[in-house]
């Protein structure tokens, strides 16, 4: 896999305090993650975020679900 997970930004800054260098920031939990979990979200030693991420593949199951719930196929 060659794409990041679209669910991990890097933030500079957060929970009132700023840092030096950029954390890894999951936008489903919306919390720093660890650098174990940002190499899962960036599809590092054979890692994949669609796979082997709990909170992308729960993400990704609401999104579905919503989708289907509307019963318009996710068009808007």
């Amino acid at each position: 896999m060659d794409e990041t997970c679209q669910h991990l930004a890097y933030r500079e800054e957060g929970e009132g305090k700023s840092f030096d260098t950029a954390r890894a920031f999951c936008t489903v939990t919306e919390s720093f993650v660890q650098p174990m979990r940002a190499d899962i979200c960036n599809a590092r030693y054979e890692l994949d975020p669609a796979a082997d991420c709990e909170f992308y593949v729960g993400s990704e199951a609401e999104t579905t679900s919503d989708d289907a719930d509307r019963g318009d196929g996710g068009a808007e």
